[in-house]
């Protein structure tokens, strides 16, 4: 009967329910597994079987008979019996019971009787001994199992054995077939020249900058859609060939970090969450959620690319392929390490951003100096134009731990970047009027001009909601950013109050003290003492260096210049030392140390000057007068600046213009104890020899000082040199760039009428002296004739 089973019609397959349709998938898979297993089950069974009927295949009995003959004559040998005392029953007996084989196969020592059966409690290891034994000389035939034959017996299992085919062989084959080959594909290979092959490489490089100048310009123009040719783009950073593949990676990576730093939105995308996704949204809508989630993946995949490239440069490893060599991934860890330090500035708003910073961070310390600087000058572009505060915040937090994690085994310049943090408080009202947006709102004349008198109701009402909005935004984000700062100063803090406490003779003190004079006067008052204290004895040990001993007054004078006015503190100690350190300024090269100086100056003298006696005064302006002897131009300029300073603040500076001595005792400059040298009784005798100094600034400022220093009048200095600063003044007449600055003017006579003069006057005495020749007359002396050169000269 033939299968009348209709197949089901279109529209029928379209009634069908999906869930029936899964459900008839679902049997159907079922039942393949369950025939597939049922399979394996009697397929396992025949193999059982064969091996168990190989294993009870029976012995032939004459070879136990041979064998137990064999052992009988034996123990013949070894115990003779005699047989004449024996019975001839019990001989009779024996004999009988050698011909049955249970007699020779059962145990004689168990009294069990023969023909018992086998127990059921019987153990396993009993069955296993009495399986008989045999020895595998040879190996183990593999058997292919084909279909059983069924007779009235039963089933029997038929097996064959697998041929063994000569591998060896073969495999010779296979080598004299591959060189055959080999041979054939060289004979096809042309050998190309040096200049064929740079031709050819040159072309390569051409055809992929075309690619991948033609897939970013697609990208640029149309992003919405073109997340799958950012894909391919991306895919070429795994570029195979190793004629390019260094070339292309780094065009690829620097490709890509400009065509994220255009297409990123402004703002962080976030993942949409399961109510998100589960709700209907326009056409709009749903190409932006794609195309956002598409970019951010696309970003992550090539961060993480940058990242891997580094971490093999880093660990000198090699991928599988071997297309670039080792000596080139330093090359390609470079550009990954400059677009990561890009993107970290470009991009501080948008995802993974402490993902890079977690990156780049450890890197400022490495071996490599390149690498270390880019690094470094990344984060100080990052610190300078962060105004909210956020991204220095995260960067802080790790470079502290850095530190810490290293036990402050880091370079220097890791701290010193915290010298560029955007954190004060002028700095905090610009941002904050900067960050507040200005609104223009319509005045009353245009109000009266353009809208009626219930809009200008329903505008004033307006303007006003609007005003309070601005203030509220504007308070808010002030408070965030205050918020942020704080806590930004306290991870500083803690970082360098640390490296003060248990790594004193790091090399990371000088950033250390360099970035407390920064932020002092940020530092809590609860801190004041014990910080003053610390810094008191690392000056008294004597351990640190000249430049390091300054920082350390820097920074306790901004200490008591800020919050601390209110502490009754005297800082004589610390004025004390740098009184005595002022002679240990080199003289010789261009010195960084005058400044820090100049600074501290400023800050001890003028902005603390209630609490400065005279005689303190008296004595810095004499030793500061002797110093400008000895130092370099710009650093004379500098001090002199400060005497100005030091005359017009304190009173009775202009003691020490006069030769006259105003008190009893001599003045003992090598005395380092400034309130007790008598610096009342000497004179400031210095000045004279510098108004006689080849600079001309030098010059300005001491003929200025002799007079008294006045701010009016013939002796008052011009306007731009009494408005700028000591410190300014030092770095504007610096002679870095090994020449004078100001150029000195060159002061020559009118050299051509002198040149002339001589001329004319050797060509008349040559004549004079040819025509005394020519008539026999004696000729001039040289001397006669240099004396009347020169008196022609003249």
């Amino acid at each position: 009967r033939k299968n009348t089973k209709r197949v089901p019609s279109f529209r029928k397959l379209l009634r069908t329910s999906k869930i029936k349709l899964d459900n008839k998938l679902k049997n159907k898979q079922y039942k393949q597994q369950s025939a597939a297993k049922k399979y394996r089950k009697q397929q396992k069974k025949l193999r059982e079987a064969v091996r168990d009927a190989l294993a009870r295949k029976p012995f032939p009995l004459e070879e136990c008979k041979k064998k137990t003959v064999v052992t009988k004559h034996e123990e013949e040998e070894e115990d003779a019996l005699p047989l004449d005392m024996m019975d001839e029953d019990d001989l009779k007996l024996m004999e009988d019971l050698s011909q049955t084989a249970s007699f020779l196969t059962r145990d004689i020592s168990s009294d069990e009787p023969v023909h018992v059966k086998k127990r059921k409690h019987e153990s396993v290891m009993d069955k296993y001994e009495k399986v008989p034994r045999r020895t595998q000389t040879e190996p183990e035939k593999e058997l292919i199992h084909l279909l059983p034959i069924k007779d009235k017996s039963g089933i029997i299992p038929q097996t064959m054995e697998k041929p063994v085919l000569n591998v060896v062989q073969d495999e010779e084959e296979d080598t004299e077939e591959m060189e055959e080959t080999g041979d054939y594909n060289e004979q096809l290979l042309p050998v190309l020249s040096p200049e064929e092959m740079a031709a050819q490489r040159r072309q390569k490089l051409r055809e992929r900058k075309m690619h991948i100048a033609a897939l970013a310009s697609a990208i640029l123009s149309e992003p919405d859609s073109s997340i799958k040719k950012l894909k391919e783009l991306r895919a070429m950073l795994m570029e195979q060939d190793p004629n390019v593949a260094v070339i292309v990676r780094k065009l690829v990576m620097v490709s890509l970090m400009e065509v994220f730093k255009d297409i990123v939105p402004s703002y962080k995308i976030r993942p949409l969450t399961e109510a998100e996704k589960a709700t209907k949204v326009k056409k709009e809508t749903q190409k932006l959620r794609e195309f956002e989630e598409g970019l951010v993946s696309q970003y992550k995949f090539y961060l993480e690319n940058l990242e891997q490239t580094i971490k093999d440069w880093k660990q000198r490893k090699l991928k599988k392929s071997n297309v670039i060599s080792l000596k080139a991934y330093k090359g390609l860890a470079e550009i990954a390490v400059k677009c990561l330090c890009e993107l970290l500035v470009a991009l501080p708003h948008f995802n993974f951003h402490n993902n890079i910073i977690v990156l780049i961070v450890p890197l400022m310390n490495d071996t490599s100096k390149k690498i270390s600087e880019l690094c470094v000058e990344a984060v100080k572009k990052l610190f300078k134009q962060d105004k909210l505060g956020c991204a220095s915040l995260g960067v802080v937090k790790v470079i502290s731990g850095l530190v810490r994690g290293r036990n402050y085994n880091v370079r220097p310049e890791v701290l010193k970047v915290f010298l560029h943090l955007r954190i004060k408080e002028v700095e905090l009202q610009k941002d904050s009027e900067d960050v507040a947006p200005k609104k223009k709102f319509m005045t009353y004349k245009e109000k009266r001009k353009n809208l009626s008198r219930m809009q200008r109701k329903w505008k004033k009402a307006e303007e006003k909601l609007e005003r309070e909005l601005l203030e509220a935004e504007a308070s808010e984000s002030k408070e965030k950013k205050l918020k942020l700062h704080t806590e930004t100063l306290n991870i500083v803090f803690v970082t360098y109050f640390r490296i003060l406490k248990k790594a004193q003779k790091s090399p990371l003190l000088p950033a250390v003290l360099e970035g407390l004079a920064r932020f002092a006067h940020l530092i809590n008052v609860e801190f004041f003492d014990d910080l003053l204290i610390v810094l008191h004895s690392l000056i008294a040990s004597g351990d640190l260096s000249y430049r390091e001993s300054l920082h350390c007054v820097l920074s306790a004078f901004h200490i008591l210049s800020g919050q601390g006015d209110v502490l009754n503190i005297d800082p004589m100690k610390f004025y004390t030392h740098l009184y005595r350190t002022l002679f240990s300024l080199h003289a010789g090269r261009t010195n960084d140390d005058v400044g820090i100086v100049l600074q501290c100056l400023d800050v001890m003298f003028a902005k603390r000057r209630k609490q400065v006696t005279q005689q303190r005064a008296l004595a810095f302006l004499k030793r500061l007068s002797t110093l400008a002897l000895h130092v370099l131009p710009n650093s004379s300029v500098g001090i002199l600046a400060t005497n100005r300073v030091l005359m017009q603040v304190f009173p009775k500076m202009d003691l020490l213009l006069d030769n006259e001595s105003q008190g009893s005792g001599v003045y003992l400059p090598e005395l380092d104890e400034p309130e007790h040298c008598n610096a009342q009784n000497t004179a400031l005798w210095e000045l004279h020899l510098l108004q006689r100094h080849y600079h001309p600034m030098i010059k300005k400022f001491a003929a200025h000082l002799t007079v008294g220093a006045p701010t009016e009048g013939s002796g008052a200095l011009s306007l731009d040199l009494s408005q700028r600063s000591a410190t300014e003044l030092f770095e504007a007449y610096s002679m870095k760039g090994m020449n004078f600055n100001p150029p000195v003017e060159s002061q020559t006579p009118r050299r051509k009428d002198t040149f002339s003069k001589m001329d004319s006057f050797i060509d008349e005495e040559l004549s004079k002296q040819l025509q005394q020749h020519s008539s026999g007359t004696v000729v001039h002396k040289p001397l006669d004739f240099a004396k009347q050169l020169k008196e022609s000269c003249l």
